[in-house]
């Protein structure tokens, strides 16, 4: 039995998301947030020794990280949630799977990481000096990167109906988490392709499924 160490308002979301399209049974074991530091709990160094979340457990097995945990998942139980090797929706597939967190996230996180210098308590007069720190480096970085990146992605919409081609993959689950950052954090009137696909992705049964296991989807910030 597989079992998933969920953490709430986290990226465990989409690990859930998959087994329900799946159709594979799980047990699923649940981590709350420091409700202050909106951390891990330092349990899940109990299951992997950087105590974040996704890790799933599989008999012996141990594997964190969400990419690896669906390419482990599809290529063992769901064929049809990756398009076939050697095709051009396989290429798509492969990028979308790993653009996910080694381009997308990376912006969105730095501008986070502003957000939370510019609202953090620090001392009256030396609160103008925080402000300025986090506008400069969300105005010569953060908004920049994200700009590109969401054109991007808007302009690879508009030719399909999903990341990798005409039908549903593992590559927009893996997907939803960003761009449900994207629109909490930057927001997405400007991208309607990029809205339409997130709101279409929360349609579907699994999507509603996963989030009545391990509750409603979100990011933490």
């Amino acid at each position: 039995m597989i079992t998933v160490h969920h953490l709430n308002l986290s990226r465990s979301h989409r690990v859930l998301w998959v087994l329900e399209e799946l159709g594979l049974p799980y047990e699923v074991k649940l981590y709350e947030r420091n409700p202050k530091t909106m951390l891990a709990p330092p349990e899940l160094k109990a299951v992997h020794p950087l105590g974040k979340s996704p890790v799933i457990t599989d008999g012996a097995l141990v594997l964190a990280e969400s990419g690896a945990i669906l390419e482990y998942l599809v290529e063992r139980h769901g064929p049809l949630l990756a398009p076939a090797p050697g095709t051009a929706g396989r290429e798509r597939y492969l990028y979308w799977l790993h653009y996910a967190e080694g381009s997308l996230m990376p912006p969105l996180f730095i501008k986070l990481l502003f957000d939370r210098i510019e609202s953090a308590p620090v001392p009256f007069f030396v609160k103008p000096v925080t402000r300025k720190i986090a506008n400069q480096g969300r105005d010569s970085w953060a908004y920049p990167q994200l700009k590109r990146n969401l054109e991007w992605i808007e302009s690879e919409l508009a030719t399909r109906p999903w990341f990798a081609g005409d039908a549903f993959s593992a590559a927009d689950i893996q997907m939803s988490y960003p761009l449900e950052a994207a629109r909490r954090r930057v927001g997405l009137d400007a991208y309607p392709s990029v809205a339409k696909i997130l709101d279409r992705m929360k349609e579907r049964p699994a999507f509603q499924r996963a989030q009545e296991r391990g509750g409603t989807f979100g990011i933490p910030g």
